[in-house]
């Protein structure tokens, strides 16, 4: 995979709600900005993804602008993504216009020659509410 295609593919598994912990560093010094929160460290970055996945469903992740720059074993990104999801503990429908950026690193490089892709994980991510939230 390539660092874009990692950053798509989070997106794909947020919308269907599989796991998102896999994506991220298992590193105590990995760190997640949500739209009201802050996780330090791979255990507090998997408790709130397990959480959120738990509570939410019915997202809606549009991708609107992904860049994406590659140097050597690392890479950095940014995006405006409007987000909507469904909460189950507030029975409300949450909707933003939001910014990405973050970094990954490589944790593998892939056997090109046998077919076998890259793996890039989060390192570092971070996702503000662009302007007034519309709820």
């Amino acid at each position: 995979m390539t660092p874009e295609s990692t950053v798509r593919a989070y997106y794909e598994a947020l919308r269907t709600g599989e796991s998102l912990t896999t994506f991220f560093l298992e590193s105590p010094d990995v760190v997640k900005f949500g739209v009201g929160e802050r996780l330090d460290g791979y255990a507090a970055v998997a408790d709130g993804l397990e959480s959120q996945t738990a509570r939410t469903r019915d997202w809606t992740v549009d991708s609107r602008a992904l860049q994406t720059v590659t140097r050597d074993d690392h890479a950095a990104f940014s995006d405006d993504v409007r987000l909507e999801w469904y909460d189950t503990d507030d029975f409300e429908t949450h909707a933003y216009d939001t910014r990405w950026s973050g970094t990954l690193t490589r944790t593998e490089a892939g056997d090109t020659e046998a077919g076998e892709a890259a793996v890039w994980k989060f390192a570092g991510m971070h996702v503000s509410v662009a302007g007034p939230t519309e709820e």
